[in-house]
């Protein structure tokens, strides 16, 4: 169904729907297809865009694991075109070797993760677990609020992707966006034709001229390597900004980018997220705002990797109290995200907590937020939601240290 709105042409999609579309208007001539739950939407309908005849020149490869789905995508992006995949959860981690080597290669590939928690035991719906688990592999990563953004997103990584030559991960809340069905803006192809060149390889595999790829590399030269992905990603900063200038210019709105601020200027307690529980968020601080006068702001990051520390410092240097919410858990630590809040803002005097929801799509509640951010509680670490009855009986002689 289609919708014409100031102008804009909506139409009725799944999320899903919406990614492959605007996936097969970037024109990549490989697709890699392996189906997980819950990114399995976007294959098939990449598959019914390419078996139509829609989309030209793009060879729809069905492999037989993850592993094999990043590796041809490796294979054919080595070959010099433009290449796509998706997976989730246990998926992305049986691809992990790949994962490495993708951005070891400096490939452009970009994949969309329908993010999902990691079992055991065995959770099919939305954390964002699995993609922590790689957030060290030298991928870019961008985490989409809603599915009007991943669609922007999706159009902007390739560039992103192409310019820097680095894969870039477009991060999709599993269900909660791939499976919702809403009003999105999708651009024409000439448009995004106009937005994002034809892609230009910087490595072309060759039978003619051959050359050697990925090759063992001594200590002498290694860690050179790694600190020259490392330099890639802290410049990526600026070009990733500039990306979303230019989207913002050609298609109007304000997506993409290092993170969105809401209401943090004059805001004493600035509450910091990533994904679709931001919209929540931002309805629990309009509120609290609005009922008690409190002062808070949300700043919804985009970029997790390259990390902005000192574009996140700047956003958050006035704020008397920063509580990171974050659907990811390091266990035995706690908090992800939040560690990278203090280390971004080291030597600035503020509170910092950390709270730890919706893991393995455990609700995230309006009431559970509202009690949560005017709690009296000083715990450093909340999990918001917790079952205490069921913890403490399942831990009854597991954290008694006296049965030691």
């Amino acid at each position: 169904m289609k919708e014409k709105l100031g102008g804009i042409m909506l139409h009725q999609l799944e999320g899903s729907q919406a990614i492959a579309k605007v996936v097969a208007m970037c024109r990549p001539n490989l697709i890699c297809a392996y189906p997980i739950t819950p990114q399995t939407h976007i294959v098939e309908e990449l598959g019914e865009i390419v078996r139509s005849g829609e989309l030209q020149n793009c060879e729809y490869l069905n492999v037989e694991s993850e592993m094999a789905a990043l590796s041809a995508t490796i294979g054919a992006q080595a070959a010099g075109i433009r290449s796509y995949t998706a997976t989730s959860s246990q998926g992305l981690l049986h691809m992990a070797e790949a994962i490495y080597n993708a951005s070891g290669l400096e490939l452009p590939i970009v994949m969309t993760i329908g993010n999902r928690a990691i079992g055991s035991p065995l959770n099919i719906w939305n954390d964002h677990s699995d993609a922590m688990a790689v957030r060290d592999a030298g991928w870019i990563m961008l985490f989409a609020e809603s599915n009007q953004e991943a669609v922007n997103l999706h159009i902007q990584a390739f560039r992103i992707a192409e310019m820097v030559k680095c894969p870039v991960m477009v991060c999709v809340d599993g269900f909660i966006l791939t499976h919702a069905y809403e009003r999105i803006n999708i651009p024409d192809q000439k448009e995004v034709d106009e937005f994002l060149p034809a892609y230009e390889p910087h490595i072309t595999m060759d039978t003619a001229n051959p050359l050697s790829i990925g090759t063992m590399v001594p200590p002498e030269y290694f860690m050179e390597v790694r600190y020259i992905a490392h330099l890639r990603q802290q410049k990526s900063i600026s070009i990733i900004e500039h990306v979303a200038d230019k989207f913002a210019d050609k298609f109007g709105g304000n997506s993409g980018g290092l993170f969105h601020k809401y209401n943090i200027q004059d805001a004493e307690t600035i509450v910091v997220t990533m994904g679709s529980v931001a919209g929540t968020i931002r309805d629990v601080v309009d509120d609290i705002n609005c009922e008690s006068g409190n002062k808070f702001g949300v700043l919804t990051l985009i970029s997790y990797r390259p990390f902005p520390q000192k574009e996140i410092r700047e956003a958050l240097k006035n704020a008397k109290k920063i509580v990171v919410v974050e659907k990811a858990l390091a266990v035995g630590i706690g908090g992800i995200l939040v560690q990278e809040i203090k280390l971004s803002l080291a030597g600035i005097n503020v509170n910092i907590t950390s709270v730890v929801a919706g893991l393995g799509g455990k609700p995230i509640t309006r009431s559970m937020l509202y009690d949560c951010l005017l709690g009296s509680s000083h715990e450093e670490t909340k999990f918001l939601g917790l079952n205490d009855d069921l913890v403490k009986k399942k831990c009854l002689f597991a954290c008694d240290a006296s049965v030691i």
